[in-house]
């Protein structure tokens, strides 16, 4: 299942404007911030699938029933860029384990890449929901990458994937090589071409450096 929040009327859509806006990346500590909230907006969004078990709450009046989430969460984030991504959802899911993913492309002389996985940090996945953030879906291999290497810690119950800006065949890519019932693919934009060298258009540019820095 692929959700494009997008393509619905929310202040997300100004969120993503902005991350878009190269002149608005000139700030840095603003792009980071727009990240954050799009994990905010993301996880309200997401909250809505998980189960839900009824609790009574004492308070200095009364009892009170609600209803909470009762699944066992585990977010998941691809370095370095998917930092503010994941700590946006952590905001909300305050109660989660976390996980963390190193990996990253590692270019040719002849400007071919390769994924190269360094490290993995993950609690037990057996039955819990686990959640992998990572800003850009380019091609899809470092998340399917990413996915694979975690179900060494466990089967996870539900898998979703949560990225700000999609290409098309990063989209297929990740469907194609995870399993179709207990996956979902959470989407800001899915845009509609990925160049030569993998980079999505109109896309936002490399979110990594635009958060933290350009790298050596």
């Amino acid at each position: 299942m692929v959700r494009i929040l997008g393509e619905g009327n929310s202040v997300l859509n100004q969120f993503i404007a902005e991350v878009r806006d190269e002149q608005v990346q000139k700030d840095s500590l603003r792009f980071r911030r727009n990240l954050e909230r799009i994990g905010e907006v993301f996880a309200y969004e997401l909250s809505k699938e998980l189960s839900y078990q009824k609790r009574q709450i004492q308070t200095p009046l009364g009892v009170a029933e609600v209803s909470t989430p009762s699944d066992e969460l585990v977010l998941g984030v691809i370095l370095r860029a998917g930092l503010p991504l994941h700590q946006g959802m952590l905001n909300f899911f305050d109660k989660a384990e976390n996980a963390f993913i190193s990996a990253y492309r590692k270019y040719s002389k002849d400007g071919t890449f390769k994924i190269q996985f360094e490290h993995l940090s993950c609690p037990s996945l057996e039955g819990k929901v686990l959640v992998i953030v990572d800003p850009m879906l380019a091609t899809g291999a470092s998340m399917v990458l990413a996915y694979k290497a975690m179900l060494e810690r466990g089967t996870p119950s539900h898998t979703h994937i949560v990225t700000i800006i999609a290409s098309r065949e990063g989209v297929e890519y990740t469907r194609k090589n995870m399993p179709q019932k207990n996956v979902t693919i959470w989407a800001g934009a899915v845009d509609d071409e990925l160049t030569v060298k993998s980079y999505i258009v109109p896309g936002l540019g490399d979110a990594g450096d635009l958060a933290y820095g350009s790298k050596m």
